[in-house]
């Protein structure tokens, strides 16, 4: 039997979502999205992500955020730093419901530039945490909320 090419992709297509399906399960990554973002108060969630560890402010890390949010619905964020070998970037909104809003893993070789927008609940800190060699470097900003985000 022949297959032609398009035979061909599309079998080797669907062998390997079977195969991606059979090594990460559904069950496996809700488990991690459970312990990364549970929902807790701001300082339970540090602890659980970086236990003993001491977290450094830095004035390395760039923060686009605007000082007051028209609609907390959709807070934008950019973040730039002139940290080396960033390996991992956390944002934090301090009094949401579950305070870790993203979570980003960078190639070191990489210069680090994010863009995203979350949801903010009410007004408080934007806590942007950088992992790099073994170290952790902050930088907070607080942000005031006019019209309701999370909560309504």
């Amino acid at each position: 039997m022949q297959i032609n090419r398009r035979q061909f992709v599309k079998n080797l297509l669907t062998a390997s979502a079977s195969l991606s399906l059979l090594t990460f399960s559904k069950i496996s990554f809700a488990t991690w999205l459970r312990s990364d973002f549970s929902s807790h108060p701001l300082e339970a969630s540090l602890a659980e992500l970086f236990p003993e560890k001491v977290i450094k402010t830095s004035r390395k890390i760039k923060l686009k955020l605007p000082r007051t949010a028209e609609n907390g619905n959709i807070v934008p964020i950019t973040i730039t730093s002139s940290i080396e070998n960033i390996e991992k970037v956390y944002i934090f909104s301090e009094k949401n419901p579950v305070p870790l809003v993203a979570k980003f893993t960078l190639d070191p070789s990489l210069e680090p530039y994010i863009g995203a927008r979350f949801k903010m609940q009410e007004s408080c800190d934007v806590i942007v945490i950088i992992e790099a060699d073994d170290k952790l470097y902050q930088k907070r900003q607080y942000v005031k909320v006019t019209i309701g985000g999370c909560g309504g």
